[in-house]
């Protein structure tokens, strides 16, 4: 069964950024997903297997 996710969905991950926060807002949605960390900006991009692999919680649509 394959997880959907929108754009705009926060998300918990497993690890904290360097920044010490694990919240990240997704900003592309394909092959790849695409996150932006909610307190410092910083943007990285992962395959869709490494993000499933990484990802603890989808907290849903919170538009800043």
């Amino acid at each position: 069964m394959e997880k959907t996710y929108k754009l705009g969905d926060s998300v918990i991950m497993k690890k904290p950024h360097a920044c010490k926060t694990n919240e990240w807002v997704i900003t592309r949605v394909g092959v790849d997903i695409k996150i932006k960390c909610r307190h410092c900006g910083r943007e990285i991009m992962m395959d869709r297997l490494e993000f499933e692999r990484k990802l603890k919680k989808v907290i849903g649509d919170q538009s800043e």
